[in-house]
């Protein structure tokens, strides 16, 4: 019985592991399934006003050549790409004056901020602040229907 034990344990430590990898190899997570936490939100509007609010707005409606950060042009031009998509923009180029000057810590932050200013529910984790991650969120601008 010992033996059998062993080897029940065994295969299901097996196929836990096998579907795991499967999940994540095979699945991407979506904006919708709560990838950041409200209190990450709260710090990357912190960084919003210290370094996006003169060109973005305060309600980040944009202006002129500067484009909104939420609505529906927003979501449309992100639509379908990933989180890695928008954190390296914002790294590599924001803000205009002084691009590649916010730490991986606060671009993820400020991530979470658009978030939940497009109204994406927050979870209880904080948005990873590395490249790999974020590639396994994708940005989608409706609700995906979730198959029984």
């Amino acid at each position: 019985m010992h033996r059998r034990g062993r080897l029940v344990l065994t295969v299901a430590l097996a196929l836990g592991a096998g579907s795991r990898a499967t999940l994540q190899e095979g699945t991407t997570a979506s904006v919708w399934d709560g990838v950041y936490s409200e209190a990450q939100a709260l710090r990357g509007g912190e960084a919003y006003r210290q370094a996006c609010v003169n060109c973005h707005g305060p309600e980040l409606e944009g202006a002129d050549m500067t484009p909104s950060l939420t609505g529906g042009t927003f979501t449309a031009n992100w639509n379908d790409l990933t989180l890695a998509d928008l954190f390296e923009r914002i790294r590599a180029t924001m803000p205009l004056d002084k691009p590649g000057t916010l730490s991986r810590q606060q671009n993820a932050d400020l991530v979470a901020f658009l978030l939940k200013a497009n109204q994406w529910p927050a979870g209880t984790t904080e948005l990873s602040r590395e490249l790999g991650a974020l590639k396994q969120i994708r940005i989608q601008s409706s609700k995906p229907e979730r198959k029984p």
